[in-house]
């Protein structure tokens, strides 16, 4: 059980923090219409911290698991009742050739382990419980890349450690990036550092005096009454040999997704206007999605009969449980930043 700023037991959160890995699947799916679609959605929430168990069993210390979110659409028709206070639609943001668009989805599973094969089987028994319920409208398998840089070449980062939510929940914002690599290539490394705002080989922050205004660490640093507001990314790199599919997937968990937005305009719109992160001459955003991760606990209460009520949706019982054996860091995307749970913003 996780504590409140009293000490007294919360709701269990679930595994927004956990251990750095090397490889995830980001699975974004549209619940299809119809009320036995949202009980089938229901119930494999309800189960999918036994599922997880089952799947991880096949590899202990390999730290398999999988944080679900629900957007603002997926909360009022699976959980009804007054929303999250920051869960609203991605806000979409556009200005000249950048767009930051907002793209379909309702429920996103964030897999990670050490191995792939656990995170491919477990998002497999996943798209298993909900065959029909739902269409998936994307799926990325990120990597870590050589010494934990992403595919633009520089060092990831972590900053900072703190508890992502109240109450054991939190939100997550969600964008997939592709990136021009020829172009960015094409780039002198001096000026590949001035968009970043870091030293290439070094990773060293640029100082102040010699760091352009729209350098990529300077647009995306947020700060509330003069200390810099903290947020969890896990972004990873992705890619396929023989296709332009190579880019970033950045996932960044806050307290509220103001800070978040915050950045993203600073980026796409500029601060001050005009002045946006040239990170984005070279890299494209191609999805866009706001997410609430409810505590574990409420995950799991999501397969009670009783939230069929609540929601006014009659389903029909959701499958059983799946059997569960006893068991015996800021890149050069800021938004790419590409080292698994990194602490910023």
């Amino acid at each position: 059980m996780s504590t409140d700023a009293a000490g007294a037991a919360g709701p269990e959160p679930q595994a927004v923090l956990s251990p750095l890995t090397g490889a995830a699947i980001f699975l974004v799916v549209v619940i299809n219409p119809g009320a036995d679609n949202a009980g089938t959605a229901r119930g494999l929430c309800g189960d999918l911290a036994g599922l997880v168990r089952a799947v991880g069993f096949r590899g202990t210390d390999d730290y398999l698991t999988c944080v679900t979110g629900l957007s603002a659409g997926a909360w009022d028709r699976l959980i009804g009742g007054p929303r999250p206070a920051g869960l609203h639609p991605f806000i979409e943001l556009r200005s000249g050739p950048r767009h930051a668009p907002a793209t379909p989805g309702d429920l996103l599973f964030h897999i990670r382990s050490a191995r792939m094969d656990l995170c491919f089987e477990l998002a497999t028994q996943i798209m298993a419980r909900l065959s029909g319920a739902v269409t998936v409208v994307d799926e990325v398998h990120g990597f870590r890349y050589f010494e934990h840089r992403d595919l633009l070449g520089f060092d990831s980062v972590i900053i900072g450690d703190e508890d992502p939510a109240s109450a054991g929940g939190s939100y997550v914002i969600v964008q997939k990036y592709l990136h021009d690599m020829d172009k960015w290539n094409a780039q002198p490394v001096e000026q590949q550092e001035g968009v970043i705002g870091r030293t290439k080989l070094a990773d060293i922050e640029l100082d102040d005096s010699v760091k352009p205004a729209y350098a990529h660490n300077a647009l995306t640093t947020i700060t509330d009454n003069g200390r810099e507001v903290k947020i969890v990314r896990d972004n990873m790199p992705f890619g396929a040999v023989g296709t332009d599919e190579y880019g970033t997937y950045f996932i960044g968990y806050a307290r509220s997704p103001a800070p978040i937005e915050l950045m993203l305009r600073n980026m796409f719109i500029g601060l001050p206007e005009g002045n946006y992160d040239r990170l984005l001459d070279v890299s494209r955003a191609v999805t866009g999605g706001l997410f609430f991760v409810p505590s574990a606990d409420m995950l799991e209460s999501m397969g009670d009969d009783d939230d069929d009520a609540q929601s006014g949706d009659q389903v029909a019982d959701p499958e059983p449980p799946a059997a569960e054996p006893t068991a015996a860091a800021a890149g050069s995307l800021n938004i790419g930043s590409l080292r698994g749970a990194s602490h910023d913003e």
